[in-house]
This record gives C-alpha cells, sequence and structure tokens, in this order.
C-alpha cells in the first residue's frame, strides 16, 4: 500500500507498506500545488516507475499494486486523482437558542473532506450522542460551526500508528458523519484529551460508550461516589433519575446500601425507577409537592443529593437535608432555557447550607481523566454481574439529530438518548 503524507514539512517523503502509515488509501479527489506535482512525479521517479512528463501509465502504477490509476497536471496548478471526494454531512449552527432550541437554529450541508496530513484520521460515524450539556456549551462557540457533540466512530484511513483502520473510538468529532482529525490535538473539547479507543465491552452494543459505558457513565460513577461518599444506610435523592446518569447514579448507591428515591418528570419514569430498577420511592415533580414527598418517604432526612436539574425542585430537596449532608451538583436542566443576558433568580439555599453544614460541590468529568478506565471496568463489570440496568432511547438516521436533541432537552427520552446513523 502507498501512503502519500500531505504535511507541508514531509513532502518529499513517500512510504511503501509502512507500518507507520497504515492502509491509506487514495479515495479523495485530491488538490495540491504545481510545486508539489514536480515532487511527486521526481519521487514516483526514484521508485522506478514509468512516468512520462505528467502522465503516468496505468501499467506501471498496476505494477506497483496501487490504486493510483491516472495522475494528471492541469494548467491551473492542480493535480486530480480520479476517485470521488470524501464527504460529510453535518449540522451547523446558525443561530444560537432563544429559550427552547428549534430545528431552524440549525442548518444541514454537505462539504469535501480534505485529504489525511500526518497524524490523522478518518472517522465514520455509527453512533452519535445528544446530552443536556450541549444546550449551555453551545453559547461558548460562534453561529456557522458544526454543532458540538460526541459520538461512536469507525476510523476507515489512519495516518497515526495508534489509530488502525477498523478500530472504533470515541471522538469530540461534532454533528457530522465524517470527520478528519489531528489524533493528538483534536482540538476544543468538553472531556476528551484525544479520540478515545473503544476497549472491549464483551458483545455489549457499543452505543455504550456514549453512555453507561462512556462519559455519563464516568460522570455517575465519579461525581457520585467522589463528592458524595455515601455510607451504607444513606438516604440518596436523585433529581433527573430517569436520565443517562440519575439512573446510574441510583443503581451505584442501592449497590452501596443506600436508600434511594428519585425525582422524574413523568408517570411512566417512575413506573421504572420503582418497577426495574428497583428504587424505593420515586416521584413525577410535576405533579408532587416535592417536601411532602420527602418528608413522607423519609422522615429522618436526606444524606446525599445528586442534583442534575437545579431550580425549584433541588431547593425543595435541599431544605430536607440532614446535618453534614453533600450535594453533587452535576446539572441545571431546569435553566439551561434561560436567558444568559440576565442573572438568573436563584431561592435562598445559604442559610440551609449554613445552618446545617452541608458540602455542596460542582464537577466536570474531566477531573477523573487519569483515572477512567477505571470507572469503565467497574461499569462493565456491574453490567455482567446483572446488578446494573441500562436502558437507551434511540432515534433512527442522522437527519433526525435535531429532533432528538429537543425532545432529549424535553425529557422524552429514558435512559440515554441516542441517534443512530
Amino acid at each position: 500500500m502507498l501512503c502519500i503524507c500531505r504535511d507541508t514539512r514531509k513532502h518529499d517523503q513517500v512510504l511503501e507498506d509502512s507500518t507507520y502509515y497504515s492502509n491509506i488509501q487514495a479515495t479523495e479527489y485530491v488538490r495540491l500545488r504545481i510545486g508539489f506535482v514536480k515532487r511527486l512525479v521526481r519521487m514516483l521517479l526514484q521508485m522506478k516507475m514509468l512516468c512520462a512528463k505528467t502522465k503516468i501509465k496505468k501499467k506501471s502504477m498496476q505494477e506497483r499494486n496501487t490504486n493510483y490509476l491516472l495522475l494528471e497536471v492541469y494548467k491551473k496548478n492542480i493535480v486530480q486523482l480520479p476517485f470521488n471526494m470524501v464527504k460529510t454531512k453535518k449540522f451547523i449552527l446558525v443561530k444560537h437558542f432563544v429559550g427552547e432550541p428549534k430545528e431552524n437554529d440549525f442548518q444541514l450541508v454537505e462539504e469535501d473532506l480534505p485529504a489525511l496530513r500526518d497524524r490523522e484520521i478518518l472517522c465514520e460515524a455509527v453512533w452519535l450522542s445528544v446530552d443536556p450539556y450541549m444546550r449551555p456549551f453551545s453559547n461558548n462557540f460562534p453561529t456557522g460551526v458544526t454543532m458540538t457533540g460526541t459520538q461512536v466512530a469507525k476510523v476507515t484511513e489512519s495516518c497515526h500508528p495508534e489509530y488502525k483502520v477498523g478500530m472504533h473510538v470515541v471522538g469530540d468529532f461534532g454533528w457530522q458523519t465524517r470527520a478528519v482529525v489531528n489524533a493528538d490535538d483534536p482540538g476544543a473539547s468538553l472531556w476528551l484529551e484525544k479520540p478515545y479507543i473503544i476497549p472491549d465491552f464483551s458483545g455489549l452494543p457499543l452505543s455504550l460508550a456514549l453512555g453507561v459505558l462512556g462519559m455519563p457513565g464516568n460522570t455517575a460513577y465519579f461525581g457520585f461516589l467522589e463528592i458524595c461518599d455515601p455510607k451504607p444506610g444513606d438516604v440518596v435523592v436523585v433529581s433527573g433519575a430517569a436520565g443517562a446518569v440519575g439512573s446510574h447514579v441510583g443503581q451505584i448507591a442501592q449497590l452501596k446500601g443506600c436508600k434511594v428515591i428519585g425525582f422524574t418528570g413523568s408517570d411512566e419514569k417512575v413506573k421504572w425507577l420503582v418497577d426495574e430498577l428497583r428504587f424505593d420511592a420515586a416521584f413525577n415533580y410535576k405533579t408532587t409537592d416535592v417536601v411532602e414527598a420527602l418528608k413522607q418517604s423519609t422522615p429522618e432526612g436526606v444524606d446525599c443529593y445528586f442534583d442534575n436539574v437545579g431550580g425549584a425542585l433541588s431547593s425543595a430537596v435541599i431544605s430536607q437535608m440532614r446535618f453534614r449532608g453533600r450535594i453533587s451538583v452535576c446539572g441545571s436542566i431546569s435553566s439551561y432555557n434561560a436567558d444568559i443576558s440576565k442573572l438568573p433568580q436563584a431561592p435562598d439555599i445559604q442559610r440551609t447550607v449554613l445552618r446545617k453544614e452541608l458540602k455542596m460541590e460542582g464537577f466536570s468529568v474531566k477531573y477523573w481523566n487519569d483515572r477512567w478506565d477505571e470507572g469503565i471496568k467497574q461499569n462493565l463489570q456491574w453490567i455482567k454481574e446483572g446488578k446494573l440496568v441500562y436502558r437507551e432511547t434511540v432515534t433512527e438516521g442522522f437527519e433526525n439529530m435535531t429532533k432528538a436533541f429537543i425532545g432529549m432537552l424535553r425529557g422524552e427520552n429514558i435512559g440515554k438518548a441516542v441517534v443512530k446513523v
């Protein structure tokens, strides 16, 4: 296999059958400057391939067992290799969200991808994630950029020794079907330092790398155990309890010998939490007085609160905390659609925090990047042992990304929301 590295520092480097450059095929419609074309022709001559000024004979290319069929130099300083160029479909953010995201805040476009350079990989999306954090996080970016998000992708071409063709990775590649990425420096990411090579899941679906065996799973594992420090017999309350993170936290709390109470947004979800996940109690916060529900279900008070929601619901839970209770703040989805130009009208929780000497701590899962595999391995073991149950809400088709995203923010999903390409 012939690999041509187009890095400007390595124009003169062409390696054949290299283990360093793995399986690069000329599958793109490549445009190069005339200066590089001259170098390319000179290198091909050095490889004893038959060339005739600006044309390479078909016979000689076959002898070298490559995919190049014809090389032509045009007067406009363009080289054309007769293959279809790789294209990607992507959703770009055309307007910052005002209130709830709308489908016309996005635009689906198609564009060509460049040929690979040194240390780059070409990835094709298999599963894409939609998560609550995307709503506030998008405010950090200008319009006209690819919508942020992670995906499970297959490596289809590689110029990087660690990433082999056929591998599956988790990458912060945004809402697009294909991506060319520098694997050593992929750019800004909420938690990924580089594309994460998915380990052996023992036959479980790859989509779990976006959920219970990925960022949400590690968010639950580290965010709950490290901050709440649960003890057997503790009372644990989880808001957003039927989501990817909340449902996971509740089950870990059970494994640690805690009493678990969940709050969620529908009677269907309440039933799932109690019947399948075996929560000790669960309530629909939309139809239930939160304080009264807690007084009846746990009159002794709350020791640990894992907060995904914020707002009035969380203020009610915090009012029922016991002395020296612990609060892990994972999210505040109740306020994600609020006007960011105005300060939120926050309920007064300081008196309760002070009087009861509560510990309240926010976190980002990237704090535990150096222990990432620990969380994945433990969650995988719990699944194999039947101690950890997961559920996915799957949307079919990349073109339905916006519908899946908006539906997730409305609470229409149970468990992890994912999109199958």
